[in-house]
């Protein structure tokens, strides 16, 4: 697994972690069922402490997309409730969307960017 931490980002390293892992399962380079490495590995790996790597891993396990098991580890396991999913993009989207408002990018605009970056992941 290749993650790449900026260590000069203004956005925290775990949720640097939390998001390319995201990244990895909607582009399909990490599937349900997959292992990911154990938190000092990865620590090791990308040269970061491991609690932060544990940080991003608890984080990963609340919002559904792992599963911690004593014996392999965190493994990607979705837990799908539509419903909240859903609920938890629109809270997400919405200070983005305000952003988008404030700097005058119309609601055409904003589709547009949902549609590329759909198209983006579906063709991986």
């Amino acid at each position: 697994m290749l993650i790449s931490i900026d260590f000069n980002s203004d956005e925290a390293i775990y949720m640097q972690v939390r998001n390319q892992i995201i990244l990895g399962i909607a582009a399909d380079r990490i599937r349900e069922g997959d292992a990911l490495p154990s938190v000092r590995q990865l620590a090791d790996d990308i040269g970061i402490n491991m609690h932060t790597v544990n940080k991003a891993y608890a984080v990963l396990r609340q919002e559904g997309f792992l599963k911690l098991d004593r014996r392999k580890g965190a493994v990607v396991a979705f837990d799908i409730n539509k419903i909240k999913a859903l609920e938890d993009m629109r809270e997400e989207m919405i200070v983005i969307l305000a952003k988008a408002i404030c700097r005058n990018i119309s609601e055409d605009e904003a589709h547009q960017i949902v549609h590329e970056i759909y198209s983006e992941f579906l063709e991986e």
